[in-house]
């Protein structure tokens, strides 16, 4: 009999940045490449993408303008040896 594999689910990310000329996803799901996905920019500066992820924890940042930031929407980080701290997201 064949095991079920969970369901992958499309998860949002969104960060308002008006003044931004280019916004990047990066997280432990795209080996985090810099500039590896790129948001679009919607009305009122706010920047989206949707990523399709398997159950689990996720670490990420986003690139804006070349600058690594968080996500001021999430409230779940965690350390990232670096001194600064990552996002979390659980699918």
């Amino acid at each position: 009999m064949a095991v079920k594999s969970a369901k992958k689910k499309r998860k949002v990310f969104q960060l308002a940045a008006p003044s931004a000329r280019a916004v990047y996803l990066a997280g432990d799901f795209n080996e985090w490449v810099p500039d590896g996905r790129l948001l679009n920019e919607g009305k009122n500066g706010i920047w989206k993408t949707t990523v399709t992820l398997a159950p689990g924890v996720y670490q990420y940042r986003f690139v804006v303008d070349g600058e690594w930031c968080d996500d001021p929407r999430c409230a779940e980080k965690t350390p990232n040896g670096l001194g600064e701290e990552n996002c979390l997201i659980r699918v």
